[in-house]
This record gives C-alpha cells, sequence and structure tokens, in this order.
C-alpha cells in the first residue's frame, strides 16, 4: 500500500508528474523509430542469421540496440557511437592538457566537451554504418536486395541520423526528464526483448530441449543475482568524520560527527558498457581486406573474438581499470581532504592534510577493486552460460582440457543473454538510480518515498 501511495504521490506533484511523462514520452518515441526499416536490406534474411549466432557478438549488439540491429531499422546502432566517443573523449582527458582544463571549469567546460562528444560520435557512427554496409553487400547471404553505391550512401545517412537522434533524445531525458537519459535508453532496449526471451524458453520447453529443473536453476540463478546485485549496489563503507567546534560572530558552529559514504560500486554499470563496447569495436576491423589478409593482424583479432581466453581476460581487465578510471574521475581523495580541512572536519586518529588523502585513496582503492571483481563476476557468468569459453584452443594443454573438461563450460549451454548477469545489473542499477532520483524528488516535497527508510519530511500531508 505505501508503494502505490508513493506512485500516486508521483503523479500529485505538478513539476514531477510532467518529468515522468517527458521521459515516458520520449522513451515511446525511440521505441517507435526502433520499427522504421532501413531501406534495401532482407530484414528476414537478416533476422535468420541473428537467431542462429545469438551467443555471438551480434547477440551482444543487439542487446543493446533493443533488437533494432536484427530487423535493420534506422536505430539499428543504437547508443553504442556515443558511449564509444565518450570513453574516447574521457580517456583523452588524462592525458590532453586542454581537455583536463575544461573538465576542471565547471558548466562551461562540460557543455564543451559534451559539443565535441556529439561530433565525435556522428563521425564514428559514419565509419561504423559504412562498416555495416559494406558488410552486409559483401555478405554471401544475401541480405541487400539492392546493392550499389546508392545503398552505403543511404545506409550510412540513415544510420548516422538515426544515432543522433536517439543521441538527442538521451540528453533531454537527462535535462528535462527523470533519470540518465542514455541508460534509460539502454534499460529499455533490453527490456522489451524479454518477452522475446521468454517466447524462446517456451518454445524450447515445448520442443524439448530444456526440463522443468533446467528452468527452476536458471530461474533461481536469476533471483540469486538480482538480491546479489541489490545488496552490492547499497553496500558502502562509511568513514567516520568529526567537525571541531568554531566561533563564527556569536554562534557556535560544528562539533558534529558525521561519515562520507564511498559505495562499493561507484562506476555501476558503466565500466560494463564501457569494456564491452571496446572489445566490440575492434571485430569490425576483421572484415576489410587488409587485415584478412595479414595472418598476424587477422589471428590477432581472431583471439579478441567471443569465447576465446584472451578476451574474457581482457574483458576482466579493462572493467576494473574503467572502474579504477571513472572513480578517479568522480572522487579526488586530495580535493576531498582539502575541503574538509577547510571546515574544521577530520577523520578521527588521522591527521588532516596529506595523511587523510592517503587514508581515503587506501580505502577506496580497497572497494575499488571488489567492486570491479563483482562487475566482472557478473558479466562472465552470462557470457559463459551463452557460449562457454574456448579453453581447448589454448595451446600445449588444449588437447587435454578438451577430453576432460566439462562440455557445458567450453560449449556453454545456450541460455539466453537477457537473463545474463550484466542485462540484469544495467536493469537492476537503472531502475535503483531512477527511483532514487523520483523518490529525492518526493521527499523534498514533504511526500513519503518509495522504501520504509526514506521517510519524510514533515509539514505538509499526502493530499491533492
Amino acid at each position: 500500500m505505501k508503494f502505490l501511495e508513493a506512485i500516486a504521490n508521483v503523479f500529485r506533484v505538478p513539476d514531477l508528474r510532467k518529468r515522468v511523462l517527458f521521459t515516458l514520452g520520449l522513451l515511446a518515441v525511440y521505441r517507435l523509430g526502433a520499427f522504421i526499416p532501413t531501406p534495401g536490406v532482407d530484414t528476414n534474411r537478416l533476422n535468420q542469421f541473428f537467431q542462429a549466432n545469438s551467443g555471438s557478438l551480434f547477440g551482444f549488439i543487439d542487446l543493446f540496440s533493443g533488437g533494432t540491429f536484427r530487423r535493420f531499422t534506422i536505430f539499428a546502432l543504437g547508443i553504442m557511437p556515443y558511449i564509444t566517443a565518450s570513453i574516447i573523449l574521457q580517456l583523452l582527458t588524462v592525458v590532453v592538457p586542454t581537455l583536463e582544463k575544461l573538465q576542471k571549469e565547471g558548466e562551461l567546460g562540460r557543455r564543451k566537451i559534451t559539443q565535441w562528444t556529439r561530433y565525435l560520435t556522428v563521425i564514428l557512427a559514419g565509419m561504423q554504418s559504412f562498416g555495416i554496409a559494406t558488410l552486409l553487400q559483401n555478405a554471401q547471404q544475401g541480405f541487400v536486395t539492392t546493392p550499389g553505391f546508392g545503398f552505403i550512401i543511404l545506409t550510412m545517412v540513415s544510420l548516422t541520423t538515426g544515432t543522433a537522434f536517439i543521441m538527442w533524445l538521451g540528453e533531454q531525458i537527462t535535462e528535462r526528464g527523470i533519470g540518465n537519459g542514455m541508460s534509460l535508453i539502454i534499460f529499455t532496449g533490453i527490456v522489451v526483448g524479454l518477452p522475446r526471451a521468454i517466447e524462446e524458453i517456451i518454445q524450447k520447453l515445448q520442443n524439448g530441449d530444456w526440463g522443468v529443473a533446467h528452468i527452476i536453476i536458471i530461474l533461481s540463478m536469476m533471483i540469486a543475482v538480482v538480491g546479489f546485485i541489490v545488496l552490492v549496489e547499497r553496500g558502502e563503507r562509511r568513514i567516520p568524520v568529526q567537525y571541531a567546534k568554531r566561533v563564527i560572530g556569536r554562534r557556535m558552529m560544528g562539533g558534529q560527527s558525521t561519515h562520507l559514504p564511498l559505495k562499493v560500486n561507484a562506476g555501476g554499470v558503466i565500466p560494463v558498457i564501457f569494456a564491452s563496447s571496446l572489445l566490440a569495436f575492434p571485430q569490425t576491423f576483421l572484415n576489410i581486406d587488409f587485415v584478412k589478409n595479414s595472418a598476424f593482424l587477422s589471428s590477432l583479432l581472431g583471439a579478441l573474438g567471443s569465447r576465446q581466453p584472451l578476451y574474457y581476460l581482457m574483458y576482466v581487465v579493462l572493467i576494473i581499470f574503467f572502474c579504477f578510471f571513472y572513480v578517479s574521475i568522480i572522487f579526488n581523495p586530495n580535493e576531498a581532504a582539502d575541503n574538509m580541512r577547510k571546515y574544521g572536519g577530520f577523520i578521527p586518529g588521522i591527521r588532516p592534510g596529506k595523511n587523510t588523502a592517503e587514508y581515503m585513496n587506501k580505502i577506496l582503492t580497497k572497494i575499488t577493486v571488489v567492486g570491479g571483481l563483482y562487475l566482472s563476476i557478473l558479466s562472465l557468468i552470462p557470457q559463459i552460460m551463452i557460449g562457454g569459453i574456448a579453453l581447448q584452443r589454448l595451446p600445449l594443454v588444449g588437447n587435454f582440457i578438451d577430453a576432460h573438461f566439462p562440455r557445458w563450460l567450453l560449449d556453454g549451454l545456450g541460455v539466453n543473454f537477457y537473463f545474463g548477469g550484466t542485462s540484469l545489473l544495467i536493469v537492476v542499477g537503472v531502475a535503483m538510480d531512477t527511483v532514487n532520483q523520483i523518490e529525492a524528488q518526493l521527499i523534498m516535497r514533504h511526500y513519503e518515498g518509495f522504501t520504509p527508510r526514506a521517510g519524510r519530511i514533515r509539514g505538509r500531508r499526502s493530499s491533492f
């Protein structure tokens, strides 16, 4: 009852109601555009190809695009070019002094970096759409009905425009709606695919491919993963902070005890998305003639393909790297220590200044490692459940592994990607962040939140 009352309160606040309806409206526009096909492609043959390769890289890309890639609509590229552009610019802020200076200039610098991100997104979308159009045209399956230069130009214009429009939708949701627009678009793309995943499970049950015990195990793992995600996402390390008493004018200020919360997974789903995007990007070069003719490049990029041991290793390394990278952007121990000292705060038992910064950095390093391993485990679960890990291709020990290791580990279980740890992490993480933002808006306006611990600011009754 309290949850339903909180939902009703959302629509009692005019500004909050407008934001929620605006967000839902733009997400509906996004889903409407997901059914507008790109001309010149046989979508039936393309859909059959994706069904045969649902556990590969193509299935992963199709997941984040909300099924638009297999239908080859104008939104086929989804939000991936924007994510890649954001990764490139955030990495460049570390090595390019101009970008680093802009990042420290506040709102003005942030707007400039956002503008450059848009330009880079359009460039990357144009490059990826050209590669996809060329790949489809040269494919032996006959995906293209009217091949030629005109098809390539039309595909580039359609896909690049679609990506730019999705980027605009995400920015509008972030600015005028509720939640992070880009995350909500990815969230929507995953959620709309769940009915199709359930339908595939029912078909496997009817065909006898899976039994009831198989379904119970998968559902139990899903529930356990969701509970684990909620537990870790709400976990934080609280550093006690004491503020000394100060006399300002005729008033005594300070003298209170508080804490500095450090989340275990401060990066959320961003490290997973960044790592997945970077590993998916090199696979597009495998279809270039120069790479095909080079034995070294083709073998190197082939080793980075899905199911390969090197792919899993790089996946874990990149997730942990982006965890540290993102945390270093959003939290600076030196600045936090200086601000704490400026306002008369200190950590009990730790000297202010440099020692405080080192102490916070030490704690932050430990919990970031834990957060990175947590994200890695959740990300590896679906990959192994889908296609396994090709350990039999390792040199020297490959034959032994192929003869003695279980086949489900090497070949996978063929489980749909929608029920994996990565998709559940994104869905649960984005849902929790959005609910927290709505709850904060309710509490600020003297309404009760969704959870019992949210409380309520007294002073006004919940009425129309």
